[in-house]
């Protein structure tokens, strides 16, 4: 079993703030106000520019700079996990944060959004470094303005709550708020994730030159999704939390590899 987080105390404590949307983005302004909520020691290490999709991917073939924006704000030329990567481990590098907080992010990340999200890529670079993190997204249907106000009203009470409790070392956080005015809320939820595919609608258009291209849609309609998903919680008007596991081992088909192969390394006789 992993190692576990102590709860965590935030008078005297330290966060750091990332996002996918960049370092101006109106959703880091709305986490930096619910993180001055929490803590008086707030720091942020976000990308540069927009950086939707992604995902885990670090910066291996070029050098990445950091641009020292404010006081205690840093835009990183790089992804997502290029900037927690170095805010960590450089620009915080002689008081690391207590907690780690990514978004929010303009969008919600459910069901297998969080494959491609730069905003969970953040807080699973946090958590792989040591450091406990919360991933926050606000749902925002089509063609409506975000409701930053629903995230900002019910963030910094959320998190109080979610930092009382220890989880594993290898768990992340995702929050994801729904689309509605916050008095409008019905609650907090845990979740599963649930099932949501991107890529089903493709666009072709042709270029002036006679070329294809190709716009890759928004997310199919979820039809019905199963009452203990995150799926299900934010289009039901409620906050949705689910522990993320950095584990991606299956163990009920390992043991059925085992069965099948009869060798593991504990088996294995050494060479």
């Amino acid at each position: 079993m992993s190692a576990l987080y102590d709860p965590i105390t935030l008078d005297g404590g330290r966060i750091l703030l990332s996002n996918d949307d960049g370092v101006l983005a109106p959703g880091l302004k709305t986490l930096h106000r619910i993180a001055k909520a929490l803590a008086k020691d707030v720091w942020i290490c976000a990308p540069e520019t927009e950086q939707s999709g992604a995902g885990h991917s670090l910066t291996l073939r070029r050098p990445l700079r950091i641009r020292h924006v404010g006081p205690k704000r840093f835009a990183v030329d790089g992804t997502p996990t290029d900037s927690v990567l170095l805010g960590i481990r450089q620009v915080m590098q002689k008081h690391r944060p207590s907690l780690m907080l990514s978004g929010v992010n303009r969008g919600s990340n459910i069901a297998e959004d969080m494959t491609y999200s730069g905003t969970i890529a953040a807080a699973m670079e946090a958590t792989l470094l040591g450091v406990p993190a919360i991933a926050l997204s606000l749902h925002v249907s089509s063609g409506m303005a975000p409701r930053w106000e629903t995230a900002e009203a019910h963030g910094p009470e959320l998190i109080r709550r979610l930092i009382t409790i220890s989880w594993p070392k290898n768990v992340m956080l995702n929050v994801n708020f729904p689309d509605c005015a916050p008095e409008d809320v019905k609650g907090v939820v845990v979740t599963r994730q649930g099932s949501r595919k991107m890529g089903e609608q493709l666009g072709q258009r042709t270029d002036m030159r006679g070329e294809h291209y190709y716009w890759i849609g928004p997310m199919s309609a979820a039809e019905a999704p199963p009452t203990d998903t995150d799926v299900a919680a934010v289009f039901g008007q409620y906050i949705s939390v689910t522990p993320l596991n950095l584990d991606l081992t299956d163990q009920p088909t390992s043991a059925a590899l085992r069965n099948v192969l009869g060798a593991s390394l504990e088996t294995m006789a050494p060479a």
